[in-house]
């Protein structure tokens, strides 16, 4: 597999609303695509619009993994980019 990063724009009206994606997304990763996607990590994006969207680093097959996965759980996948490498300067502050 290799490493993406997906941007979701304006997927969410609501912290709420993510949460369940979440939930979802977890479930059918693990349930329905363990051999075809693994979630990594997600960033949340305030939106200009008030929505929220994400910026989520995946493990994938391919593209068309990513895509699938991401029609089942019912949210967008706007772009898709394969990942060369990863540069680390500090490793993510935790939010408060």
């Amino acid at each position: 597999m290799q490493l993406y990063a997906i941007r979701r724009r304006n997927a969410w009206k609501t912290a709420k609303d993510l949460e369940a994606a979440a939930a979802k997304s977890t479930r059918i990763g693990n349930d329905e695509m363990s051999d075809r996607v693994r979630w990594i990590r997600s960033y949340v994006v305030n939106e200009p619009d008030g929505t929220l969207g994400t910026i989520c680093i995946y493990e994938a097959r391919d593209p068309a993994s990513i895509r699938d996965h991401a029609k089942r759980v019912g949210m967008p996948a706007d772009d898709i980019d394969l990942i060369g490498n990863t540069v680390v300067v500090r490793p993510d502050p935790e939010q408060k």
